[in-house]
């Protein structure tokens, strides 16, 4: 999740991949909320939409260039050397 919090980098991918790094970002968030929180509660209405979200964005990830996902996936595995 470190990685898809990383603006400056993020940026530089397509928009497809971006919104799907922060979507990631969202999403997590909200599950830790709901794991963690005791006092987390949510809506069946934003549980509906979240997961239209989601999937919105996978399709849009799933339709970006083969080179983008493969470079997007490089830079979330693998640490920066500084």
């Amino acid at each position: 999740m470190t990685a898809c919090k990383d603006g400056n980098t993020i940026r530089k991918f397509p928009k497809a991949i971006e919104d799907f790094a922060n979507t990631f970002v969202t999403m997590q968030s909200k599950r830790n909320s709901a794991d963690y929180d005791p006092t987390a509660r949510f809506t069946k209405s934003e549980v509906v939409q979240d997961i239209a979200t989601a999937r919105q964005a996978i399709v849009a990830f799933g339709a970006a260039a083969s080179k983008d996902r493969r470079a997007f996936c490089a830079f979330i595995l693998f640490k920066r050397r500084s």
